[in-house]
């Protein structure tokens, strides 16, 4: 009775596994043609589903060729779905798998982009703001000649007046706080930093403005001169000119 029981639970089992397998969708489709479904999906914005299809592509490891662009289509996709973290690593992975690529240069400068578009205000974490300034001087450095070194070279400006504007941020505040020497040496620090920047007229106006307040005079007159001799038609020099007849 034992093995009766036994042999019909086998049956059973046996039966159930061969349904399963009989009802099982099986993907046939060969890379070239998941490859083309992702790019009518992409080219009508419906950017998931391309990269379902690509990543399948990616998957069947049967063709290097259309793995690769499956690699930076997925990039791209993710880029114009403003999913920017997922698309600054796609990118990065594409240019580590292809670093001599033809597009390798594209790619690091959308990795840059990536970065850059997840930057906010100058009160939140700065961490995007100095990733993509990396990014962009690296594609500079590397691509002298590239096809997008103008527009990097404009947001890696952008990315330094970013960083400027934050230094400024923390150093008023510290100088509202009454920490004054905290304050000066942000703004020390940020005129050696940002020597070539914009801003740094308001850096010397705040600067002057921290020394006065740590009652070191003679530091605020020389820099508020300095502010006045450089800058003349600063907003700040008038500003200046004032704290300088006052001391």
């Amino acid at each position: 009775m034992k093995t009766a029981s036994k042999l019909i639970a086998l049956l059973i089992i046996s039966s159930s596994f061969f349904q399963g397998c009989a009802t099982a969708p099986v993907n046939n489709k060969s890379p070239d043609s998941l490859y083309k479904d992702g790019e009518r999906l992409f080219q009508a914005g419906k950017y998931e589903d391309a990269i379902t299809q690509w990543k399948k592509v990616r998957e069947t490891y049967q063709s290097p060729e259309l793995s690769t662009k499956a690699e930076l289509n997925i990039a791209n996709a993710y880029f114009l779905n403003k999913d920017y973290i997922e698309a600054a690593a796609g990118y990065e992975d594409f240019r580590k798998m292809h670093p001599k690529h033809p597009q390798a240069d594209f790619a690091l400068y959308r990795q840059g982009l990536s970065y850059f578009n997840q930057i906010h205000g100058i009160d939140t974490d700065q961490t995007p703001v100095k990733n993509a300034q990396s990014t962009f001087d690296s594609y500079i450095k590397l691509y002298p000649t590239g096809a997008n070194l103008a527009e990097a070279k404009e947001k890696y400006r952008e990315c330094r007046d970013k960083q400027l504007q934050y230094e400024l941020y923390v150093g008023r505040f510290y100088l509202k706080t009454d920490a004054y020497k905290a304050a000066i040496g942000r703004f020390e620090e940020a005129l050696k930093m940002y020597a070539d920047a914009s801003r740094r007229d308001e850096v010397l106006y705040y600067l002057g403005k921290s020394y006065l307040a740590d009652g070191q005079k003679d530091k605020a007159r020389e820099v508020f001169g300095r502010l006045t001799r450089e800058f003349p038609g600063s907003a700040f020099s008038a500003d200046a000119n004032k704290a300088l007849a006052g001391i």
